[in-house]
């Protein structure tokens, strides 16, 4: 199971870290952390050091009720980085969190190779196309609505049988477009409630019918400190917990703000086969 990024053969058979870089003032987690070039630097370097094979740079937050930024705004975040991480580290494949072709289309000109879309290209009739043109792997995410609306979008009539309709249809469309190498992520904490996405991860291996990789981004989120009843900033250990279960379920890549432990993680349940 590989993706090409670069005229590089990643082997996703044994799993693989992507490390969370926001530019953005307004993320769950880290919001406004990187804001000068030295932080980004630093934090890039630990990621890499510490064993990302991927460091996917947003820069726009897609949290529950985050502000809308223009498209403009989001390339002068994002575009500025990769030139900046590229020219420090040049081996550094770099995916850009984006649900725009325009975003997508500039960063990869600027030398990101793979695109992480929220939306499966629900937000932008252009993006599977502008994917399809630029032959880079595409990661396609469930989701209902926007980031403004989708907490009010969670009936299912059956949680994971409706993500795998939704991955069905979205993989057809993409193939039939000719996109090659193609993710998925259920997307917790989008459009789901505590409970569903509880459900999902349990139900996570059902998702490997799709025969894609499957991406678990499970890193601080909401489903685990409110279940402990604790704060973002003291959800590294429930993390650790969730991206162990995602692991043993099947999960490909682990998309985190901490690479040292969901390193960890992959080296001991590496051990388990």
């Amino acid at each position: 199971m590989t993706i090409n990024c670069k005229g590089k053969l990643i082997d996703l058979s044994t799993p693989k870290v992507m490390g969370i870089l926001n530019v953005t003032p307004d993320s769950f987690y880290d919001g406004g952390n990187y804001k000068n070039t030295s932080t980004i630097v630093n934090q890039v370097k630990a990621m890499i050091d510490q064993g990302a094979t991927f460091i996917d740079i947003g820069g726009y937050s897609s949290r529950p009720d985050a502000d809308d930024v223009s498209a403009e705004e989001e390339l002068n975040r994002v575009i500025p980085i990769i030139k900046l991480i590229l020219n420090e580290f040049p081996d550094t494949l770099i995916s850009v969190d984006t649900f725009r072709s325009q975003v997508a289309q500039q960063a990869i000109e600027a030398g990101a190779c793979m695109i992480n879309d929220i939306s499966a290209g629900h937000l932008d009739e252009n993006m599977l196309k502008t994917v399809a043109h630029l032959k880079v792997p595409y990661i396609m995410m469930h989701m209902k609505g926007n980031p403004k609306t989708m907490k009010n979008l969670t009936n299912y009539d059956n949680l994971v049988k409706d993500i795998l309709f939704y991955f069905s249809e979205r993989i057809a469309k993409a193939r039939a477009l000719g996109i090659i190498d193609l993710i998925i992520d259920p997307g917790f904490g989008f459009a789901k409630t505590l409970e569903q996405n509880f459900e999902l991860l349990n139900k996570f291996e059902l998702l490997k019918i799709t025969d894609l990789p499957l991406l678990a981004g499970l890193s601080r989120k909401s489903m685990i400190y409110k279940t402990l009843n604790s704060a973002q900033e003291e959800a590294l250990n429930g993390t650790t917990v969730l991206n162990t279960i995602a692991l043993q379920k099947g999960a490909n890549i682990l998309r985190v703000h901490d690479v040292k432990e969901a390193m960890e993680c992959i080296q001991l349940t590496q051990k388990l086969h």
